[in-house]
């Protein structure tokens, strides 16, 4: 049997529960999503206010993140560099979009985390605080 390490449901609650705190200090709303290594989805929240595209853009985005064990922006310049566009994967849930970024711990990629709503960079920096808040 081969064990497979995952981010739990509390761990996944409680990065949503950071990124909604943060967002709401500046009163912005975001779709968050947290997935485990294999791109499954564990937990998901659209913010009230937050676009409904956001919600399939963050799931793609943690999906991503965790099935490619890099970061979604580092995915999107790979596809730009390499003329590849998400079509190339055959898989409709691969974005280049930033924003998503894998959950490690313990040098394992143990999930992925999409937020979707803001500019990409402000996105990006929502997952990085969320993981350093859980994961240290």
């Amino acid at each position: 049997m081969y064990p497979l390490e995952k981010v739990s449901s509390s761990e996944a609650t409680r990065l949503i529960s950071h990124i909604v705190a943060q967002t709401e200090i500046n009163n912005k709303q975001v779709a968050i999503a947290v997935t485990g290594p294999e791109g499954e989805l564990i937990a998901f929240l659209r913010m009230d206010g937050a676009s409904p595209a956001a919600s399939l853009i963050a799931q793609n985005k943690a999906y991503t993140a965790a099935r490619d064990r890099k970061s979604t922006r580092a995915m999107g310049e790979f596809m730009l560099g390499e003329d590849r566009p998400p079509a190339f994967w055959g898989d409709k849930g691969i974005t280049g979009f930033g924003g998503g970024m894998p959950i490690i711990h313990n040098k394992k990629v143990v999930g992925g985390i999409g937020v979707s709503g803001l500019s990409e960079e402000e996105d990006e920096q929502l997952c990085d605080s969320a993981i350093k808040a859980v994961f240290g």
